[in-house]
Parts: structure tokens; sequence; C-alpha cells
């Protein structure tokens, strides 16, 4: 009887031993599979975050690019014009190089003028052979100045204009209408287009 027993316990006890491992094997296999998941989620997440990590790299880079570009494009754009200012001003120099030699001749022209117009009408008498000589010297530099690009400001009888006159008296005349230029005192001069002396005027009032 206790053999039937004992044989009857085995039993039970080898049913129980086989239930449980088939069990624990289901457990496992849920388990293994929720971990795959969870392996699934992270790595897709981690190739999301990585392609939103690279898109946004991508774009900083693009946005870096485009401020590079534009600040060269910049500096090109200064740097022509850098360029253009300095050729503009070294023509400009070329151009009016001799503006200080000719303003310093200016006043010996003018001196040479006033001798002149000492001289009368008697072209035989002393002062007229002696002033000659100055007549010579005179019609020579005003050729010069010329051929360098020199004229005098013409402007008697014609109406006052600031750019080339500079009025320094003004006189009442009849039958003048106002800002007449009625007399040049000292001639005034262009250097090429540029205006090196203002004519000093009478001007109508």
């Amino acid at each position: 009887m206790e053999k039937q027993n004992h044989d009857n316990k085995q039993s039970c006890e080898e049913e129980v031993c086989t239930c449980e491992p088939c069990k624990c094997e289901e457990s496992c296999t849920c388990k293994k599979t929720e971990v795959e998941e969870k392996s699934k989620e992270k790595k897709k997440k981690e190739e999301k975050d990585s392609k939103n990590k690279y898109k946004k790299e991508n774009e900083d880079l693009k946005l870096k690019i485009k401020e590079l570009e534009n600040k060269v494009l910049s500096e090109k754009a200064e740097l022509i014009n850098y360029r253009k200012r300095k050729d503009d001003e070294v023509s400009y120099m070329l151009k009016y190089a001799s503006e200080d030699m000719i303003k310093s001749i200016l006043p010996i022209v003018d001196n040479f003028e006033r001798a002149i117009k000492l001289d009368d009408d008697n072209l035989e008498d002393e002062l007229s052979k002696f002033l000659e000589g100055f007549k010579m010297i005179y019609c020579h530099l005003v050729k010069v100045l010329e051929e360098n690009g020199v004229k005098a400001i013409d402007g008697v009888n014609k109406a006052f204009d600031p750019t080339y006159h500079e009025a320094v008296l003004t006189e009442v005349r009849e039958k003048v209408e106002p800002s007449i230029v009625l007399e040049i005192l000292q001639k005034g001069y262009l250097y090429k287009d540029k205006v090196i002396r203002p004519a000093m005027v009478k001007v109508s009032a």
C-alpha cells in the first residue's frame, strides 16, 4: 500500500515537474518577444533621432554655406567698389596733376596783364618798347597754358553765374538788367572742365 502511494506521489510529482517547465518556457518566450520589440522600437527611435540630427546638421551646414556665400559676395562687391574708387582717384589725380602748378602761375599772368595795360596807343615810345618783351613772354605763357587745357572764363555782358563768377562790386546802370556781369576785375580760369579760379566781377544791381 505504501508502495502504491509512493508511486502515486512520484507520478504526481512527475506531472507537476512536467507542467512547470512548459509554463516557464512560455514565459521566457513572451519575455524574449517583449525584449525584441523594445529593442526594435529603441532601434527605430535611434534611427529616427539620427535622421533628425543629420537633417538638422545638413540644414545648419546649408545655412552656414549660404552665409559664407553672402559674405564672399559682399566682400567681393566691396573690393570692386574700392578698386573703382581708387581708379577714380588715380584718374582724377592724373587728369588734374598740374593744377597746383597752374594756380601758382596765374598770379604771374595777372602781373603781366597789369603791366601790359600800362601801354598806350603810341607804340614808338620808351614804355611801349620796354613792354614789348613783356608782351612776347605773356603771349608765350598764355599759349602754354592753353595747350595744357587752361582757358580764361568769359562773362562780360552775360548773366552772373556763381559757378564761374565771384561778385565783388555792384553798380546800377540804366537799361541793364540786374545780375549782369559789367566788368571782369580779375580773370577766372578753367582747367579742363574744372573751375580753378572764379572770375572777380562787377555786377549790375
